[in-house]
Formats: C-alpha cells, sequence, structure tokens
C-alpha cells in the first residue's frame, strides 16, 4: 500500500482518505504461528501537517493460528485501529526509540507498518471450539494428564478429624 507524496500535497488541508486490500501473504513465510492469512481490508486517512503526516487506519483480516492443545487450524479474525506518523524532511533522522518513521523518496509505503501491526496481533495460543476435535485430543500420555480445575469440597484431614469433631462438640455446646 503505496502512496506518492503528491497525492498527498494535493489533499491541501483535506485528509487523504483510503482503502484497499492489501496481501500480506508474506507473514505465513515468516518464523511464527500463522499458517494463512486472508488479504486484509485496510482503510483510513492521511493528513499532512508540514513535513509531519500522521496516518490512522484500521485492518480487518482472518488469520489462521493452530490450535494450542490440538494443533488443528483455527480461524482467528482480528481488527486493528492504528496511528503511525511519519516524516518527510530529509534532514529528519530516526531516533532509537523514536515512533516517528522517517520518509524516504517520493512514496510513503504504508506495507510493512501493516505487517507489523499484524504480528503484535498474534495472540500467544488459540484453543479449537470444535467438539469434535475436543473429543479427539490427547488427554493423557505417558507422565501426563489433562486435569480441569474444578473447586474442591472443604475436606477435612484424617489426622485432624478427631479434633474437628471436638471442635463441634464444642460449637454446639455453646
Amino acid at each position: 500500500m503505496k502512496f506518492p507524496l503528491q497525492k498527498l500535497n494535493q489533499s491541501g488541508d483535506e485528509p487523504f482518505k483510503f482503502e484497499e486490500d492489501v496481501d500480506v501473504s508474506e507473514l505465513e513465510e515468516m518464523n511464527n504461528d500463522i499458517r494463512r492469512i486472508s488479504p486484509v481490508h485496510v482503510q483510513g486517512e492521511a493528513v499532512k501537517y508540514g513535513d509531519d503526516i500522521i496516518v490512522t487506519f484500521t485492518a480487518e483480516g482472518e488469520m489462521v493460528l493452530p490450535c494450542a492443545r490440538t494443533l488443528v487450524d483455527v480461524p482467528y479474525p482480528f481488527q486493528l485501529k492504528e496511528r503511525e506518523q511519519f516524516n518527510v524532511s530529509p534532514y529528519y533522522d530516526e531516533e532509537d526509540e523514536s515512533e516517528i518513521h522517517p520518509v524516504r523518496g517520493e512514496v510513503l509505503d504504508l506495507t510493512p507498518y501493516i505487517k507489523e501491526n499484524i504480528l503484535l496481533e498474534v495472540p500467544t495460543r488459540v484453543f479449537s471450539d470444535d467438539q469434535k476435535v475436543q473429543d479427539q485430543a490427547l488427554t493423557e500420555g505417558k507422565g501426563w494428564q489433562v486435569i480441569t480445575e474444578e473447586p474442591e469440597e472443604d475436606k477435612v484431614d484424617p489426622r485432624m478429624a478427631k479434633l474437628q469433631s471436638l471442635l463441634n462438640e464444642k460449637e454446639n455446646k455453646d
């Protein structure tokens, strides 16, 4: 998703609006959990203030990730709302932790920033909701088993049962 800076200059004080489907399938080949990703629908606007350009955009799409328990494909829809700031001055040098990105040349390329924000959106783990898959999932193996957290009943230690009975008798007398 590239914009010639000339288009931004022509828009004057009005925001330059854009809407496009962006192919980010390169993310599938990177070393991450994304197995597949559909083209991402991006829409937003860019506003120029002197040498600064502020781009706000939303990106919607769906990625396929592996289930943390069964490794089956799990569709994961996402929606991002982001704001990026750029500077077109030839004298601007990006500082180490600056959130302002320099623009070199006559074209503003938003695609790397879309990809970066999508990678930040990938959850650490997802689980499949499909009951058939859940029923076929392994629940135990050699030296391990899946347990569910259920509230434990108040059990009295058998060694302390005699003391508990004495406390109960004392409460009944009072």
